[in-house]
């Protein structure tokens, strides 16, 4: 069964756990990733899980339907954490450098399963979050990867590509996601 939103939802930051919270009602609390340095100011005090966000975050479980692999609970988490990085996460600047370019076309839309290329040649599963005509926005699906000496992404981190670097995620792939 899929958690659907209602009026008793709400962003709180946890200054205690130095993240962004939503209150699911009286007795669940979910926890971002989102750390204060990367939330929009907004983000810092406590925001309406409004109409906007609903929508999106329906649309985005939706769009992870034809994902049969993926359980409910595991399509929640994607779209929660999808709801707050779109709404709340500071704007980003492409950092395309990290991977490879891409020999095949893919349209972005929100909630499709792509693939990156490290330089290394690692395969990394991300979903769109944000879909631009250039560049879009993805969460990385994968626990944790190493982008360089300096630089790692966890599972739900987001990340701002150019179109021409999302490949298209290959069956053999999609076991591999699945279990990310």
């Amino acid at each position: 069964m899929l958690l659907m939103p209602n009026t008793d939802w709400q962003w709180i930051y946890n200054e205690q756990r130095n993240c962004l919270t939503i209150s699911l009602g009286e007795e669940y609390e979910f926890l971002t990733p989102y750390c204060s340095r990367v939330l929009i100011p907004d983000a810092l005090t406590n925001v309406e899980f409004d109409c906007e966000h609903a929508q999106y975050y329906i649309a985005f479980i939706e769009s992870l339907q034809s994902a049969a692999n993926i359980s409910s609970a595991q399509k929640v988490q994607m779209a929660l954490n999808a709801t707050a990085a779109y709404f709340l996460l500071k704007p980003q600047m492409p950092k395309s450098w990290f991977f490879k370019e891409s020999s095949e076309l893919v349209y972005p839309k929100v909630g499709k399963v792509c693939s990156l290329q490290l330089e290394n040649e690692q395969k990394v599963a991300v979903v769109v979050i944000e879909a631009g005509i250039q560049a879009s926005v993805v969460l990385m699906v994968h626990d944790e990867v190493q982008l360089s000496s300096k630089k790692s992404l966890s599972q739900f981190d987001a990340i701002k590509v150019m179109n021409n670097r999302l490949q298209p995620l290959k069956r053999s792939a999609k076991a591999v996601w699945v279990a990310a």
